[in-house]
């Protein structure tokens, strides 16, 4: 009869405390998770940081917080916890809080691959001490990560970039600068009168005017194909994708040695932005040379997705632009690729075609 009144009051005090943790675990209770930093390369780490928070006297038995993250970001320490579903890698973190504690923990993060992660969708599970009831909360947090394409080495670029590299301090756009006197001639009909020369006037008896030397200002703007084929219709492969990724790592190599040398330098493409699919919008980041600008190109480049709205044909046909050195980046060359190209020489631009080395799917897994 007594162990009848023990099972009883067991499952009494089993049933009362799964009452009183499903009313109260996920009540007086923070969570918090963020990015140490925003920004990083292809390769670098960075930091997930989890904070949480128990504000009240009842302590928490177990809190499980489970997000889907990009297989992409890979954590440091591959866990039971940390598995692939539907393409996504399955992350969670389990965690007890006693009354009135706060525990901190971070993640390190290797990012293997460009582009733009949200990881701030989190879904907070909390239970009693037997795991009777459990109560779920959905939380989003700012928790955004650009990846930005790595910068590739000499050897990595192939030889016509290598050639383009070299002409382009030299190469056009030469103009008459303000600042820079050369020296002095006579007056010819047609000299701007700012240009005399009054003190040489006075001397000589006979007007003169400043002769002024000439300076370089390049433009540079690259474009990039994210098609493999004209006649491609539908997504690629993994292995193509590849190839178009080795584009957008050239692309934003050449960008940043440009404006390490003082040129201007915008990218452009006939894909779309992280979220734009189908929108019918392309990626377009005039030439700069302000100090915000290479970040500004790196941050459209990491948010480009790998999908052409519109074909490359009908992407330069729709393109206009004058006075700049253009490098278009494409895995093939097609006659109205080259139609294009001597229409915008025409135009008063200089174009260079670097094609992009296509990879078999076997290249692309090993």
């Amino acid at each position: 009869m007594n162990a009848v009144w023990v099972v009883l009051a067991a499952v009494a005090l089993a049933a009362l405390q799964a009452l009183l943790f499903g009313f109260f675990d996920l009540r007086a209770l923070s969570y918090r998770r963020f990015l140490d930093k925003k920004n990083v390369r292809e390769g670098e780490t960075c930091e997930l940081v989890e904070v949480i928070r128990n504000m009240k006297l009842l302590p928490v038995p177990w809190l499980r917080a489970e997000s889907r993250i990009s297989p992409n970001l890979r954590f440091g320490r591959q866990e039971t916890s940390e598995r692939e579903i539907s393409g996504d890698q399955y992350h969670k973190s389990v965690f007890f809080l006693p009354p009135y504690r706060q525990i901190t923990r971070r993640h390190t993060i290797t990012c293997l691959r460009r582009g733009y992660y949200d990881i701030g969708s989190v879904a907070l599970t909390a239970g009693d001490i037997f795991g009777m009831t459990n109560r779920t909360r959905q939380q989003k947090h700012d928790c955004t990560l650009e990846v930005w394409p790595r910068t590739l080495s000499e050897e990595e670029m192939n030889t016509p970039s290598t050639r383009w590299q070299g002409e382009m301090p030299v190469r056009r756009y030469i103009m008459p600068d303000p600042f820079l006197v050369a020296g002095i001639r006579g007056y010819m009909q047609g000299d701007p009168l700012r240009d005399i020369h009054w003190r040489a006037t006075a001397r000589t008896g006979e007007l003169q005017v400043k002769v002024r030397d000439f300076t370089a200002d390049p433009r540079v703007l690259v474009l990039l194909n994210v098609q493999t084929s004209e006649n491609q219709w539908g997504e690629l492969m993994d292995y193509e994708q590849e190839t178009i990724e080795q584009g957008v790592r050239m692309a934003a190599t050449l960008c940043e040695r440009a404006i390490h040398f003082g040129s201007e330098a915008g990218f452009a493409t006939n894909a779309c932005s992280y979220g734009e699919k189908g929108q019918g919008r392309t990626i377009y980041v005039p030439a700069a040379r302000s100090t915000d600008q290479l970040e500004a190109l790196l941050s459209a480049m990491a948010r480009m997705l790998i999908h052409f709205e519109v074909t490359f044909q009908t992407f330069l046909d729709n393109f206009d632009c004058t006075g700049a050195d253009i490098v278009i980046l494409s895995a093939y060359e097609s006659e109205g690729i080259r139609r294009r190209m001597r229409e915008m020489e025409l135009m008063g631009n200089s174009v260079t075609l670097i094609p992009l080395e296509k990879l078999e799917a076997k290249e692309a897994s090993a």
